[in-house]
């Protein structure tokens, strides 16, 4: 959908409109983020290993609130939506981790970037990707017309995911991670 600069709420870019709803799989709910969520979310990413290839250290329970909120409120940029779920493991009724998608208008249309993070106990078992197979099939019936995520070139685990959501590695490199793209066709 293309967008003009009258006011007129029609002329909103797509990305503007689109909001987190909850996705089931045969294992999986995702759950549309809340700041709720922040305090058992800091329990399941409390491990420092999560964080060799993406930097940094375990938020406590009140910055990941703080952050959450600051999340869901939604970016300050009409054109671009942040979308976030945590990943519930029905038959354990726990949360594992989270999936997101930044969605945003570009040259080529409507692009979603999308990341995924498991806890350390629940890794290993396919949840990733299931989740993430999950979001990008959702995503693929959203008006968005290509899906990417950008993962270290060591990461072999994300890279897996990735695959199995049908991304394929590009020769692009944005910080030194590598650009991972799947078309939509429309």
């Amino acid at each position: 959908m293309a967008t003009d600069s009258s006011d007129d709420d029609e002329a909103m870019p797509v990305a503007s409109r689109l909001a987190a709803q909850a996705i089931g799989t045969r294992r999986l709910d995702l759950l549309p983020l809340r700041i709720e969520h922040a305090e058992e979310m800091a329990d399941v990413l409390s491990d420092p290993a999560l964080h060799t290839f993406i930097g940094g250290a375990p938020d406590t329970p009140q910055a990941l609130r703080s952050r959450y909120r600051r999340i869901t409120a939604g970016s300050p940029d009409p054109a671009v939506s942040w979308l976030n779920w945590v990943i519930r493991l029905r038959d354990e009724s726990c949360v594992t981790g989270t999936v997101q998608a930044t969605v945003s208008p570009s040259g080529q249309g409507t692009v979603a970037e999308v990341a995924w993070v498991v806890g350390v106990p629940w890794q290993g078992r396919g949840i990733a990707a299931e989740a993430a197979r999950g979001l990008v099939d959702w995503l693929g019936r959203q008006p968005v017309h290509a899906v990417v995520a950008h993962i270290h070139p060591e990461h072999r685990a994300s890279a897996a995911v990735a695959t199995a959501a049908g991304l394929a590695p590009t020769g692009e490199r944005h910080d030194g991670e590598i650009r991972w793209h799947r078309g939509i066709p429309r």
